[in-house]
């Protein structure tokens, strides 16, 4: 389930070959011009920079309001912009739909591009309910047989140093994997009188921390480690319960704060944190990944650095030592600067730009897919169960069950 169809660029290359053939350049859509989509515009706009990747248009950027998304189709590179998104996916110039607008939009979007024929990348959480993504991966599943390929933008997937852990695990480095800490911490709700938002309302956004930054968290477990998560049990809370709205208080309806412990059928236990209500964490995604030969730390906010403890070596010369992830050997680095000159957040959006236009060029289906995105879904569901029946025990089903069995 875990194991990526695309893989990093090697050691010494920052290119893939171009086996397809030469056709005429990939139209791409975006949907969404706020947040996400200003990252994944730079993305676009930058990528053949930096990696050979098959010819593609900025095409059109859709939004809901008709002067702000012409000013950011402008201001971002993007040839047109458009107010319908249904219009956009019937032209036959459209081959890839980036969707980067809220969940709760995710699903009727993503499906009817998918039917369409588009290629579909998706922003994470997959959708605001585990029924809606169910029928997106069952959207994807038939699209794939018609070579039709999607994937969901879990981009910390792309941040190097976490690439680099994800094969000194595979390699071994750290022997058998016991036991994982994750927590994601902001503190941007901090302030009781910030305004109501729509990722506050249930309604729009699906949930709280737990579907913004846990789905990170707990994407990070199975990317890293493999494996199938079997139980869950989880404890939600909203901290500040009225924000100030457009025409008075507003309740809040999702949470502000999330807590789980996940069980592996590996046997490892991972503990997950996540919130938009610490005070001083600006955006940090904390691992510390611990095995019987050695352990791993990370850090969202030191994002070129990864720090590894051999336990392998004698007692007396012990100790984590910082890997400064920049070299040409490291993943995805060959095709960035000289070593030492560092890269930051939006690299990894360029990143996960570079796979999937890699996956739409080779036919091959990309990682994370709508599957993966959908073990996520799967996961926060239980979380939320389990929290509303007083942190009891969930049971997961069996990975192998299909998309909409023991739902």
């Amino acid at each position: 389930m875990n194991t990526a169809h695309t893989p990093p660029p090697s050691a010494d290359s920052s290119t893939f070959n171009t086996s397809a053939p030469a056709g005429p350049p990939l139209g791409v859509a975006m949907i969404g011009y706020a947040f996400m989509g200003k990252a994944h515009s730079n993305a676009w706009r930058n990528v053949a920079s930096y990696f050979d990747v098959p010819a593609f248009e900025q095409k059109v950027l859709v939004g809901r309001d008709a002067g702000q998304v012409a000013a950011a189709a402008e201001k971002y590179g993007w040839a047109e912009s458009a107010t319908d998104w249904r219009s956009v996916l019937d032209r036959d110039d459209i081959d890839i739909v980036d969707i980067c607008a809220p969940g709760w939009m995710h699903a009727e979007i993503a499906i009817a591009a998918l039917e369409a024929g588009k290629h579909v990348l998706v922003e994470k959480p997959l959708a605001n309910t585990l029924a809606e993504a169910e029928a997106m991966t069952e959207a994807a599943q038939a699209a794939r047989e018609r070579g039709v390929q999607s994937m969901i933008g879990f981009n910390y997937r792309r941040v190097p140093a976490l690439a680099l852990a994800k094969e000194l695990i595979a390699e071994g480095r750290l022997g058998t994997v016991r036991h994982v800490r994750a927590a994601y911490l902001q503190d941007w709700l901090v302030d009781s009188d910030s305004p109501m938002t729509w990722r506050l309302n249930k309604e729009t956004a699906g949930s709280g921390a737990l579907g913004d930054i846990a789905s990170h968290a707990i994407d990070q477990v199975l990317f890293l480690l493999g494996g199938t998560v079997t139980e869950v049990s989880g404890r939600l809370h909203t901290f500040v319960t009225s924000r100030p709205g457009a025409h008075g208080p507003e309740e809040v309806t999702v949470d502000d704060a999330a807590w789980a412990t996940l069980t592996l059928d590996t046997g490892t236990i991972a503990s997950v944190e996540v919130s938009r209500m610490a005070t001083g964490q600006k955006n940090s995604l904390k691992l510390e990944i611990y095995g019987d030969k050695g352990s791993l730390l990370f850090d969202l906010e030191a994002i070129n650095e990864l720090g590894f403890l051999d336990a392998t070596v004698p007692v007396r010369e012990q100790g984590f030592r910082r890997i400064l992830v920049n070299e040409p050997g490291h993943p995805y680095m060959a095709a960035w600067w000289p070593q030492g000159h560092v890269i930051g957040w939006e690299h990894t959006f360029t990143h996960e730009i570079r796979d999937f236009l890699a996956a739409v060029n080779g036919g091959t289906p990309p990682s994370p897919s709508f599957e993966e995105g959908l073990a996520v879904q799967r996961v926060l569901a239980a979380v939320e169960e389990s929290a509303n029946a007083k942190s009891s025990i969930i049971q997961l089903a069996s990975p192998h069950t299909s998309a909409t069995e023991g739902a």
